[in-house]
């Protein structure tokens, strides 16, 4: 597990927030972890979590810790993109999230909900970070997924400003340079030709992404979708991370249909099926996906799991 440095050269901006409810900062941030790996995140010994981003202001280090007998969150940054992230804190723990009217209707969900009351949908605000990460997630394992990621980020990301560097963390590669990568460096990182294709389309099309995010949902779905590659799937992982949307089910997934009918009914379902079960939440339907999953309700695994490929170079 890294520390953190005992000196740092340059003195971060700060800020001190105390939420309306007891933030649970390392259950609410998990959801945008890529693997143990991820080079965008890290722990400390203190309990701190670490995250690396590119924000529209720039590269950006974040330190951010509960303090919970004062119910306060301590922030520090470093980097261009400082101001930007601290003043979208609130927002980026769960603050614009709203549970009021979710009542769960079946006992694993209302068991979650009692284990994680105080969990609510983050909003990272950074629609191409997360939609390359979902890009680069389309229909392998987790394992060749979070590869992916790691190598990009190392080939072609910059160390994280201030602090983050000595903790080995990087920034995602800004979306011109996305767009710039080679078809043999994709394959180098482990990402092939359908995945690598769809991240260009996406790179180029960044900018005007961004503005989806004071979108009612139906638009953001639409303006996801409509890009080449971009499917039911890929669009609600982007809406779950980026804009905090509490009804974005993962529709497409190989687990979730199954996990979550099997918790719910003892049996797994498909999509149709899952649609069904989970109408009575709306507009919470995500909400019930990710407490089921921060709470290890998922079906017995009787296979074996699938193998990364490895007919790729790298």
């Amino acid at each position: 597990m890294p520390t953190a440095p005992s000196t740092v050269a340059a003195a971060p901006a700060a800020r001190l927030w105390r939420p309306a409810w007891p933030c649970a900062v390392a259950t609410i941030l998990s959801s945008i972890r890529r693997g143990s790996g991820d080079p965008t995140y890290r722990t400390d010994e203190s309990g701190a979590l670490w995250r690396s981003c590119r924000t529209p202001a720039g590269p950006v280090t974040l330190r951010v810790r509960a303090r919970a007998p004062l119910a306060e969150v301590e922030a520090q940054a470093w980097g261009a993109g400082a101001d930007w992230i601290l003043d979208r804190l609130p927002r980026l723990l769960g603050a614009a999230d709203d549970p009021t009217g979710f009542e769960p209707r079946h006992p694993p969900v209302a068991y979650a909900w009692r284990r994680h009351p105080h969990w609510r949908v983050p909003s990272t605000g950074l629609v191409f970070e997360a939609l390359l990460a979902a890009i680069l997630e389309q229909k392998v394992t987790g394992q060749e997924a979070w590869t992916g990621w790691r190598r990009v980020l190392r080939r072609f990301g910059e160390p994280a400003p201030g602090p983050g560097a000595a903790l080995g963390m990087r920034v995602l590669p800004a979306p011109a340079a996305v767009a710039r990568i080679p078809s043999w460096e994709w394959l180098r990182c482990h990402i092939d030709p359908a995945r690598s294709r769809t991240a260009v389309v996406a790179a180029r099309a960044a900018t005007s992404l961004e503005r989806t995010l004071d979108l009612p949902p139906a638009e953001v779905e639409s303006r996801l979708r409509s890009l080449p590659g971009v499917g039911v799937w890929t669009a609600a992982e982007v809406r779950q991370r980026a804009h905090g949307d509490a009804d974005a089910v993962s529709f497409g997934d190989y687990h979730v249909a199954r996990d979550v009918g099997w918790a719910l009914t003892g049996v797994e379902a498909d999509d149709e099926q899952l649609a069904e079960l989970l109408a009575p939440y709306s507009p919470h339907r995500y909400r019930v996906q990710r407490l089921l999953e921060l709470t290890g309700h998922r079906r017995p695994r009787r296979a074996p799991r699938m193998a990364p490929r490895t007919h790729l170079p790298g």
